[in-house]
């Protein structure tokens, strides 16, 4: 499956308040998500010597597919579609590394 292709799916599955106007909640909902894929990594370390068994890997995915559904509807909200979102990233990311300026930080480099 390709970024638009999912995203176009994803955004059938999209319910909440003024779904088209709303980036503030497909926001909230990315930082909820991730912090949940934090907290099972952060147990995966506690409570299993940081090993990432079969188990804890498919915990994980799925609670990426939930980053990857608010980053989806965020992208829509806001009138991008992800491949160019990608695109984007790997333009970025490609100068900063044929800069010499791959490692750092600081949205500028």
């Amino acid at each position: 499956m390709d970024l638009n292709s999912y995203q176009k799916e994803s955004r059938k599955t999209a319910l909440y308040p003024d779904l088209g106007n709303n980036p503030i909640y497909p926001t909230l909902g990315l930082v909820g998500e991730s912090g949940e894929v934090a907290d099972k990594v952060k147990k995966i370390l506690r409570d299993n010597g940081g090993v990432f068994d079969d188990k804890s890997k498919e915990s994980i995915k799925l609670e990426l597919g939930d980053v990857l559904w608010y980053i989806s509807q965020l992208t829509s909200e806001l009138g991008f579609n992800l491949e160019d979102v990608a695109e984007a990233n790997l333009l970025k990311l490609r100068s900063r590394l044929e800069r010499g300026c791959i490692s750092g930080s600081g949205d500028s480099r």
